[in-house]
């Protein structure tokens, strides 16, 4: 599919921002999620979590940059053939990375279906 315009793939990740827990929103810490076309080391790569993790956070993680979540919107469409899968995917990925954020890594996120 061809890659959806930047305004409607940020209003899909605002979206999928919207489905998680408000409570987990609440608890996630000094994180911004991006939207970028693709991940130059990894064109295949959805999505990427990077920063410390917040189980890996201790007393001299104070004044870091943000950590970032990115979505990678060319990947996400390359990889889907209809818009619902679009919508579907971005919800996975977002859910994915938040979940790394949380210090959940990918064979747990695989356990519990979210890979």
């Amino acid at each position: 599919m061809r890659p959806l315009p930047l305004p409607v793939f940020e209003g899909l990740v605002a979206d999928a921002l919207d489905q998680v827990p408000p409570e987990l929103l609440a608890l996630m810490d000094n994180v911004v999620v991006l939207v970028e076309d693709r991940n130059e080391e990894e064109p295949d790569l959805l999505g990427l979590y990077e920063g410390h993790a917040l189980t890996e956070r201790g007393w001299e993680y104070g004044g870091a940059l943000p950590d970032r979540i990115m979505v990678y919107r060319e990947a996400i469409c390359a990889l889907c053939s209809t818009a619902e899968e679009v919508v579907e995917e971005v919800t996975i990925t977002v859910v994915h990375e938040i979940a790394h954020h949380f210090g959940i890594d990918d064979d747990r996120l695989h356990e519990l279906g979210w890979s």
